[in-house]
């Protein structure tokens, strides 16, 4: 796209200006979901980057740690080992 084409994009942007919100709304939805995609991917215990250091990494969380995005009236702090080591 060169500078004449974008410009004119731009200018037709501004003339139609009732689908700003809607660019800005889908843009935003498209960065939430990439953000959420990756949160998965980084912090979830079902995800393994690197089976051969660590093959069952969700035998590594300890009693206290969150993994969840939001939990309601859950205090992990208080949270007692009740399972066997492996």
């Amino acid at each position: 796209m060169d500078c004449i084409t974008g410009r004119l994009l731009v200018f037709q942007l501004f003339c139609h200006c009732l689908l700003i919100p809607l660019f800005i709304f889908i843009g935003g939805g498209a960065a939430m979901s990439i953000l959420y995609l990756g949160r998965l991917a980084l912090k979830n215990p079902d995800c393994s980057w690197d089976r051969k250091n660590n093959p069952e990494p969700w035998n590594k969380l300890g009693p206290n740690d969150q993994y969840k995005l939001f939990t309601v009236n859950m205090d992990y702090s208080k949270l007692k080992k009740d399972r066997p080591d492996f």
